[in-house]
């Protein structure tokens, strides 16, 4: 993010695109607080009309301008503040505003969002080239290890795998048991502030249920019928059986480009990774690209533990069990 700001001088705005709860919010707000001398954040979840019917006429930036921080109560000062479209896939006028706020030039722009290539999203709309994209993705494993105030474990693993050195078994088994810890919990950060809060699983747990049951509800909103929610589910299962490719049958009915455009409405939220199987796995990837034999994957490890028992009430020995452990390999 400073990359881009140091870069772009304003040329163009940065949309970080992501799951939602990953922390794409929090995270472009305290970056606001630190780097610039105001902002106004715009989350287009919770907006009224009177905010969003400006972008219905931007013959007159000046006057859009001066009714935000109107409504806003903040200042904006040239080349200094920067405004946030928050969830802006909920208000495509607001994003295709943007190459016209970007080229006035006053301000910096930060859009946040998930979901932003669907039809609904962007019907009626020219996608703005003035945008860099940035993937946030939920926190890898040295993400989590600064969470529990680990900061010496990385650097020291680095050093150790440059002079092909062994970090030795007591801190080895330190970090696979911080690790496993990792899987269980996930990257998500309302799962690893309970943790830390905590230390309890079960707490950890009902987070990580509440995450799913928001993505599931969002599943909806793209495919009414269900069949995206139950390609969702049906992921924990497919890996147990240890397939060679993930069945689209998992969503019931319908056509199979009806299933694949559901199978990219829900790529296209961040929940899941898709794997495509290649034939020849050189630096050419897309040359030997299968697009009708891949494998689908979880986003987060933490709630792909947690999708695998929904069926059931958590119980601390959850953890313990045996059949988990392969399909987070």
């Amino acid at each position: 993010m400073l990359e881009w700001k140091e870069s772009s001088n304003g040329s163009r705005a940065l949309l970080i695109k992501g799951a939602r709860r990953v922390g794409k919010s929090t995270i472009v707000e305290e970056f606001a607080k630190r780097e610039y001398l105001s902002y106004i954040l715009i989350n287009f979840a919770q907006q009224g009309s009177d905010v969003i019917d400006l972008f219905d006429d931007l013959s007159n930036i000046d006057y859009i301008m001066l009714r935000l921080q109107l409504i806003f109560g903040v200042s904006l000062h040239e080349r200094k503040s920067v405004i946030i479209f928050d969830e802006v896939q909920l208000c495509p006028k607001a994003r295709a505003a943007i190459k016209f706020l970007v080229a006035d030039g006053r301000y910096d722009y930060i859009e946040t969002g998930s979901l932003l290539t669907l039809r609904e999203n962007v019907k009626g709309i020219v996608i703005p080239s003035e945008e860099k994209v940035l993937m946030m993705n939920p926190m890898d494993f040295e993400e989590f290890c600064w969470a529990y105030s680990d900061d010496a474990s990385f650097p020291l693993l680095h050093t150790l795998y440059e002079a092909l050195e062994p970090i030795g078994q007591a801190a080895f088994r330190k970090l696979i048991e911080k690790f496993r810890l990792y899987l269980l919990t996930g990257g998500m950060p309302q799962a690893v502030s309970a943790l830390l809060e905590e230390n309890n699983f079960r707490h950890v747990d009902e987070v990580k249920r509440e995450i799913i049951e928001l993505y599931e509800a969002d599943f909806y909103k793209f495919d009414p019928s269900g069949r995206a929610a139950r390609l969702f589910e049906a992921i924990p299962g497919n890996l147990s059986k240890n397939r060679t490719k993930f069945s689209l049958n998992a969503a019931g009915g319908g056509t199979r480009s009806k299933k694949e455009e559901i199978l990219a409405g829900l790529v296209d939220s961040n929940t899941v990774n898709i794997s495509h199987h290649v034939t020849n796995p050189d630096p050419a990837i897309a040359l030997s690209k299968d697009v009708d034999t891949f494998k689908l994957f979880v986003a987060d490890t933490g709630l792909f533990v947690t999708l695998a028992f929904k069926g059931s009430r958590f119980s601390d020995n959850v953890i313990e069990e045996p059949q988990i452990t392969p399909m987070l390999a």
